[in-house]
């Protein structure tokens, strides 16, 4: 598939969804952007106020040169004028219509003609097969993949994903990522997806923007702002991105070199050239003042504590420094007093291979194919 260069999404709008208030602004380059945040936080809203459903007080939208919304100049794009795709938390498929009739609607309603083609789509989410199925002969993850192939054959010059997963069990949501991962790398279309699963976030985007009671609270590369997402609620992650070096099919182990320093996990499915998203948890960087021997725990690395922080609970956060690379431990407070750690001592991190989730992967050598075909 062919990838076209995307003209980003800036917006900065006041506004009002009945009595919530909205107040934010960010900019949406290629890739995925996820507005991240609790339910409540403005995520929804502000798709709608993208899409042309919802008009904002004052503020501009525009993709590109491409200009949406701009109070001071008087313009409002209706939704059909916005050139914009959106896939909702169903997939509203017409269920009278074959998958092919929704694929092929939005081109034959709007006349608008896609740069991909159809053969292109179908392949890209993995529905070629069910193409003359109606909607109730599909699963919850296939209508969702129809729904965005629907999206992306109207010819949009920007995605929009509205808690796609939210309505598909586990088996479902992890059958449709891989598919988000190919649509991300491969269709050339910039995607602000919406979602409160942290999984999800790790997994997808490029850019973060945390929300909070209708405001902008951060935004940047999700690599750098991912450890300000609480997890579980007891525990906070780093998100890191590396290279396997290594791969050991004898005992499904793969290395992966990131920022000069090699991390170890048990995965089978690994091949060296590929490039890994790592999620480091703090809860599981356990911490000690001398190198362990004979442990069973495959990372050891010496860090350098940068901070402590602590609460009136029993735990404690520390940020630590692997040379260039942020990781972040969380033990009790009783054990920083034990062990009497300070801020700018170092220390030994130790992490099980077992402990590390890993996603995102893919072969070098592709992506390097796709982007030059």
């Amino acid at each position: 598939m062919k990838k076209t260069i995307p003209a980003a999404l800036d917006m900065n709008v006041k506004g009002s969804n009945g009595s919530f208030q909205v107040k934010a602004a960010f900019r949406a380059e290629s890739g995925v952007t996820a507005l991240f945040g609790v339910s409540g936080a403005g995520k929804s809203t502000l798709l709608r106020m993208i899409a042309g459903t919802l008009r904002p007080a004052e503020g501009r939208i525009a993709i590109g040169n491409h200009v949406l919304f701009d109070s001071a100049k008087n313009i409002n794009l209706k939704p059909e004028q916005r050139h914009i795709g959106y896939v909702f938390q169903d997939s509203r498929l017409f269920p009278h219509l074959s998958v092919l009739r929704n694929l092929t609607y939005a081109q034959w309603a709007g006349k608008r003609v896609s740069e991909h083609s159809l053969e292109e789509i179908t392949t890209l989410l993995g529905i070629e097969t069910l193409l003359q199925r109606k909607p109730h002969q599909l699963s919850g993850g296939e209508k969702q993949r129809v729904a965005i192939g629907r999206a992306l054959l109207s010819a949009p010059r920007l995605l929009l994903l509205d808690e796609p997963l939210s309505s598909l069990d586990h088996a479902r949501r992890q059958e449709i990522l891989p598919y988000l991962e190919r649509l991300r790398d491969e269709s050339g279309v910039p995607i602000v997806f919406v979602s409160h699963e942290v999984d999800e976030v790790a997994r997808l985007a490029d850019t973060l923007v945390l929300l909070e009671q209708g405001r902008v609270r951060e935004s940047g590369s999700v690599f750098d702002i991912f450890s300000q997402i609480d997890g579980t609620g007891d525990t906070t992650s780093v998100l890191l991105q590396g290279e396997v070096t290594r791969s050991d099919d004898a005992y499904a182990m793969a290395e992966i070199a990131i920022g000069g320093h090699h991390f170890q996990l048990t995965d089978h499915a690994l091949q060296s050239g590929m490039k890994v998203r790592l999620r480091i948890r703090s809860r599981d960087v356990s911490l000690s003042r001398f190198a362990p021997v004979d442990i069973s725990i495959r990372n050891i690395f010496p860090v350098t504590i940068t901070s402590i922080s602590t609460d009136d609970g029993p735990f404690a956060e520390l940020c630590l420094h692997l040379g260039d690379v942020q990781l972040l431990s969380r033990i009790s407070r009783k054990s920083v007093q034990d062990l009497k750690l300070q801020a700018g001592e170092q220390v030994f991190a130790l992490i099980k291979a077992v402990s590390i989730d890993r996603s995102a992967a893919r072969l070098q050598q592709n992506e390097i194919s796709l982007q030059s075909a």
